[in-house]
This record gives structure tokens, C-alpha cells and sequence, in this order.
């Protein structure tokens, strides 16, 4: 898209090269070390203006940290409040509401997320345990 600032572009190309999605702070790491000279504030706004373009989605995790990412189709996760393991689902019963949204309200829908929360199984049974003791 033309208007990007070198910055954008240097965001854009560090989260083509990742396989999974990565906090501002972990990308602005990975961007020092491949021999980058931006600064982490410079990190939060060329992803912040992604993000309002729709070339970047964003995740925020039960700890308050966001998780950045190139916008994939279906990002959905069972996320354990307790350890805080994240689990991806496949499936998606959204994709007709995500449709109807478009049409009904005029919205540019850019990606859609679905997360539930709750405990895995090995916090639900250290939980049981430790009712039991």
C-alpha cells in the first residue's frame, strides 16, 4: 500500500519472516538483532497504523500483553486462565455473522477472533486437588 513509512515496511517484512505471532516488545528484540536500528515507541506506532489498515491483526492475551501478527483467517483459541496455555481451534461458527455484519451495517470487517477462556485439564485437576487437600 503506498504511503507506508520505511518503519511500517521494516515491521511488515520482521512478522512475513515469524510463524507465529509476537509481542511488540520480543519483535522490537528481533528487529535490534537482525542489525535494525528502530526504536521500540517507533515499533508501537508502525504497528498501531498497521493494525488500522487491517496489515496486522493483534491478540490480547489474559495477562494484559498483546500478541501481534499478519491477519490469518480464523484465529481462534481455548486460552487457560490459570497457566495460560492457548490452544488454536479449527473450527469457526462465525464466518455467516461475520458476513451478515458486512452486509447489515456497511463495517469493513479486516479479521475476526474468537477465544473462549477457562481451565486446561491439568489445571482443572491440580484445582480438584487442591479442594480435596
Amino acid at each position: 500500500m503506498p504511503g507506508r513509512t520505511r518503519s511500517q515496511n521494516q515491521v511488515l517484512a520482521a512478522l512475513k519472516q515469524l510463524d507465529q505471532p509476537i509481542s511488540a516488545q520480543d519483535l522490537y528484540m528481533e528487529l535490534r538483532n537482525g542489525g535494525g536500528t528502530l526504536g521500540l515507541a517507533t515499533v508501537y506506532r508502525a504497528l498501531d497504523a498497521l493494525k488500522l489498515e487491517g496489515a496486522v491483526q493483534v491478540r490480547t492475551l489474559p495477562t494484559g500483553e498483546s500478541l501481534y501478527s499478519l491477519p490469518q483467517e480464523d484465529r481462534h483459541h481455548l486460552t487457560c486462565l490459570q497457566c495460560g496455555q492457548s490452544i488454536a481451534i479449527d473450527e469457526c461458527p462465525v464466518h455467516d455473522l461475520e458476513q451478515q455484519l458486512n452486509r447489515a451495517h456497511h463495517f469493513r470487517i479486516f479479521y475476526h477472533t474468537l477465544e473462549f477462556f477457562g481451565l486446561c485439564p491439568r489445571c482443572q485437576m491440580d484445582a480438584a486437588q487442591a479442594a480435596g487437600s
